[in-house]
Protein backbone atom coordinates (compact mmCIF):
# COMPACT_ATOMS: atom_id res chain seq x y z
CA UNK A 1 0.00 0.00 0.00
CA UNK A 2 1.20 3.35 -1.14
CA UNK A 3 2.00 5.99 1.55
CA UNK A 4 -0.93 7.84 0.23
CA UNK A 5 -3.66 5.48 0.49
CA UNK A 6 -2.71 4.29 4.16
CA UNK A 7 -3.22 7.64 5.58
CA UNK A 8 -6.12 7.74 3.28
CA UNK A 9 -7.89 4.40 5.28
CA UNK A 10 -6.39 4.75 8.91
CA UNK A 11 -9.01 5.95 11.71
CA UNK A 12 -11.80 8.32 11.63
CA UNK A 13 -12.15 11.53 13.08
CA UNK A 14 -14.87 13.14 14.95
CA UNK A 15 -15.74 16.66 13.88
CA UNK A 16 -18.20 18.49 16.01
CA UNK A 17 -20.17 21.78 14.70
CA UNK A 18 -21.94 24.10 16.44
CA UNK A 19 -23.51 27.72 16.25
CA UNK A 20 -26.29 29.55 17.09
CA UNK A 21 -29.60 29.09 15.70
CA UNK A 22 -30.26 30.23 12.42
CA UNK A 23 -26.82 29.42 11.55
CA UNK A 24 -27.78 27.15 9.42
CA UNK A 25 -25.52 24.23 10.52
CA UNK A 26 -27.69 21.18 10.28
CA UNK A 27 -28.07 22.08 6.31
CA UNK A 28 -24.34 22.28 6.25
CA UNK A 29 -23.77 19.01 7.72
CA UNK A 30 -26.01 17.24 5.86
CA UNK A 31 -24.52 19.23 2.83
CA UNK A 32 -21.01 18.26 4.24
CA UNK A 33 -21.99 14.03 4.29
CA UNK A 34 -23.41 13.98 0.89
CA UNK A 35 -19.99 14.63 -0.57
CA UNK A 36 -17.16 13.44 1.78
CA UNK A 37 -17.54 9.74 3.41
CA UNK A 38 -18.88 10.59 6.57
CA UNK A 39 -21.75 10.05 9.13
CA UNK A 40 -23.77 12.79 10.78
CA UNK A 41 -24.00 10.91 14.72
CA UNK A 42 -27.53 9.97 15.62
CA UNK A 43 -28.80 11.03 19.12
CA UNK A 44 -30.49 9.49 21.68
CA UNK A 45 -34.04 10.93 23.27
CA UNK A 46 -36.42 10.28 25.77
CA UNK A 47 -39.29 12.49 23.79
CA UNK A 48 -41.28 11.32 21.88
CA UNK A 49 -41.14 10.76 17.89
CA UNK A 50 -43.02 13.55 15.95
CA UNK A 51 -44.74 12.25 13.12
CA UNK A 52 -42.55 11.31 10.18
CA UNK A 53 -39.90 10.44 12.24
CA UNK A 54 -38.02 7.18 12.66
CA UNK A 55 -36.32 4.87 14.94
CA UNK A 56 -32.79 5.09 14.16
CA UNK A 57 -33.16 7.87 11.79
CA UNK A 58 -33.41 11.09 13.36
CA UNK A 59 -33.18 10.11 16.51
CA UNK A 60 -32.90 6.93 19.39
CA UNK A 61 -36.08 7.00 21.06
CA UNK A 62 -35.92 5.00 24.27
CA UNK A 63 -37.36 5.45 27.72
CA UNK A 64 -36.24 7.27 30.51
CA UNK A 65 -35.16 4.08 32.68
CA UNK A 66 -32.74 3.43 29.41
CA UNK A 67 -31.52 6.33 29.06
CA UNK A 68 -30.33 6.98 32.81
CA UNK A 69 -28.75 2.87 32.55
CA UNK A 70 -26.56 4.32 29.73
CA UNK A 71 -25.14 7.42 31.83
CA UNK A 72 -24.16 4.93 34.14
CA UNK A 73 -22.75 2.68 31.83
CA UNK A 74 -20.50 5.77 30.73
CA UNK A 75 -22.22 5.24 27.48
CA UNK A 76 -22.59 8.79 25.99
CA UNK A 77 -19.71 11.48 24.94
CA UNK A 78 -22.05 14.16 26.07
CA UNK A 79 -25.66 14.49 27.82
CA UNK A 80 -28.18 16.95 28.54
CA UNK A 81 -31.82 18.04 29.81
CA UNK A 82 -33.95 20.34 27.76
CA UNK A 83 -37.23 20.86 28.62
CA UNK A 84 -37.75 17.93 30.95
CA UNK A 85 -36.86 15.26 28.00
CA UNK A 86 -32.99 14.36 27.56
CA UNK A 87 -30.93 14.46 24.52
CA UNK A 88 -27.39 12.47 24.33
CA UNK A 89 -24.49 11.08 22.19
CA UNK A 90 -24.13 7.60 22.30
CA UNK A 91 -20.58 6.68 22.58
CA UNK A 92 -20.49 3.59 21.52
CA UNK A 93 -22.18 3.92 17.90
CA UNK A 94 -19.54 6.73 17.30
CA UNK A 95 -16.56 5.33 17.81
CA UNK A 96 -17.82 1.83 15.49
CA UNK A 97 -17.17 4.24 13.39
CA UNK A 98 -14.15 5.74 13.84
CA UNK A 99 -12.33 2.82 14.17
CA UNK A 100 -14.13 1.55 10.52
CA UNK A 101 -12.47 4.76 9.55
CA UNK A 102 -15.03 7.04 8.98
CA UNK A 103 -15.18 10.16 9.91
CA UNK A 104 -18.23 11.43 11.99
CA UNK A 105 -19.82 14.43 12.41
CA UNK A 106 -21.92 15.59 15.46
CA UNK A 107 -23.86 18.65 15.85
CA UNK A 108 -24.61 19.56 19.30
CA UNK A 109 -24.55 23.15 20.94
CA UNK A 110 -21.87 24.74 22.79
CA UNK A 111 -22.09 22.81 26.41
CA UNK A 112 -22.50 19.36 24.18
CA UNK A 113 -19.10 19.88 21.96
CA UNK A 114 -17.25 21.43 25.39
CA UNK A 115 -18.59 17.93 26.94
CA UNK A 116 -17.75 15.67 24.06
CA UNK A 117 -14.09 17.20 23.91
CA UNK A 118 -13.81 16.68 27.76
CA UNK A 119 -14.62 13.13 26.80
CA UNK A 120 -12.90 12.53 23.33
CA UNK A 121 -9.47 15.03 23.26
CA UNK A 122 -9.25 14.30 19.46
CA UNK A 123 -12.44 15.79 18.49
CA UNK A 124 -12.58 18.93 16.28
CA UNK A 125 -14.45 21.47 16.94
CA UNK A 126 -15.81 23.54 14.62
CA UNK A 127 -18.40 26.72 15.08
CA UNK A 128 -19.98 27.80 12.40
CA UNK A 129 -20.92 31.75 12.18
CA UNK A 130 -23.74 33.93 10.63
CA UNK A 131 -22.42 36.27 8.16
CA UNK A 132 -24.13 39.01 10.70
CA UNK A 133 -26.68 39.64 13.69
CA UNK A 134 -28.48 41.46 11.11
CA UNK A 135 -28.58 38.64 8.87
CA UNK A 136 -28.89 35.96 11.48
CA UNK A 137 -32.37 37.53 12.84
CA UNK A 138 -33.39 38.10 9.43
CA UNK A 139 -33.49 34.03 8.80
CA UNK A 140 -34.73 33.25 12.11
CA UNK A 141 -37.77 36.15 11.30
CA UNK A 142 -38.39 34.08 7.80
CA UNK A 143 -38.58 31.05 9.62
CA UNK A 144 -41.82 32.69 10.93
CA UNK A 145 -41.96 30.53 14.42
CA UNK A 146 -40.77 32.54 16.64
CA UNK A 147 -42.04 35.07 18.70
CA UNK A 148 -40.62 38.62 18.78
CA UNK A 149 -39.67 37.97 22.43
CA UNK A 150 -38.28 34.46 21.29
CA UNK A 151 -36.16 35.94 18.56
CA UNK A 152 -34.63 38.64 21.23
CA UNK A 153 -33.60 35.45 23.44
CA UNK A 154 -32.23 33.40 20.34
CA UNK A 155 -29.97 36.79 19.57
CA UNK A 156 -28.96 37.09 23.19
CA UNK A 157 -27.93 33.05 23.19
CA UNK A 158 -26.08 33.69 19.91
CA UNK A 159 -24.13 36.35 21.78
CA UNK A 160 -23.48 34.26 24.17
CA UNK A 161 -22.52 31.24 22.75
CA UNK A 162 -20.18 32.95 20.16
CA UNK A 163 -18.82 34.55 23.23
CA UNK A 164 -16.90 31.02 23.92
CA UNK A 165 -15.39 31.16 20.40
CA UNK A 166 -11.98 30.67 21.47
CA UNK A 167 -12.44 26.91 22.53
CA UNK A 168 -13.02 25.65 19.24
CA UNK A 169 -10.39 25.09 16.85
CA UNK A 170 -12.43 26.21 13.65
CA UNK A 171 -14.43 28.89 12.62
CA UNK A 172 -17.06 29.14 9.08
CA UNK A 173 -18.80 31.80 8.30
CA UNK A 174 -22.25 30.56 6.80
CA UNK A 175 -22.75 33.03 4.15
CA UNK A 176 -22.84 31.48 1.22
CA UNK A 177 -24.10 27.81 1.69
CA UNK A 178 -21.78 25.92 -0.74
CA UNK A 179 -18.72 27.89 -0.15
CA UNK A 180 -18.58 26.81 3.86
CA UNK A 181 -19.87 23.45 2.52
CA UNK A 182 -16.10 23.52 0.67
CA UNK A 183 -14.30 25.45 3.87
CA UNK A 184 -15.24 22.58 5.94
CA UNK A 185 -14.56 19.85 3.85
CA UNK A 186 -11.18 21.21 3.62
CA UNK A 187 -10.97 21.52 7.65
CA UNK A 188 -11.76 17.74 7.29
CA UNK A 189 -9.38 16.76 4.98
CA UNK A 190 -6.54 19.40 6.63
CA UNK A 191 -6.82 17.40 9.92
CA UNK A 192 -6.15 13.58 7.93
CA UNK A 193 -2.93 15.04 7.01
CA UNK A 194 -1.79 16.67 10.72
CA UNK A 195 2.14 14.75 11.21
CA UNK A 196 1.06 14.57 15.21
CA UNK A 197 -1.90 11.99 14.04
CA UNK A 198 0.33 9.69 12.58
CA UNK A 199 4.14 10.44 12.66
CA UNK A 200 4.98 6.72 14.13
CA UNK A 201 2.75 5.08 11.58
CA UNK A 202 4.53 7.27 8.84
CA UNK A 203 8.21 6.63 10.48
CA UNK A 204 7.37 2.54 10.65
CA UNK A 205 5.77 2.16 7.12
CA UNK A 206 8.36 3.90 5.57
CA UNK A 207 10.68 1.79 7.44
CA UNK A 208 9.33 -1.07 6.49
CA UNK A 209 10.05 -0.18 2.45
Amino acid sequence: MRLSEFLECNRGKLFVISGPSGTGKGTVCRRVVEKINAEISISMTTREPRVGEINGKEYYFVSNDEFLETIDDDGFLEHAEVFGKRYGTPKKMVMEKLEEGKDVILEIDVQGALQVKKSYEEAVLVFILPPSMKELKRRIICRGTETEEDIEKRLSKALDEISIIDKYEYTVINDQLEVAVENIISIIKAEHFKVKNYKEQIIKKLGEE
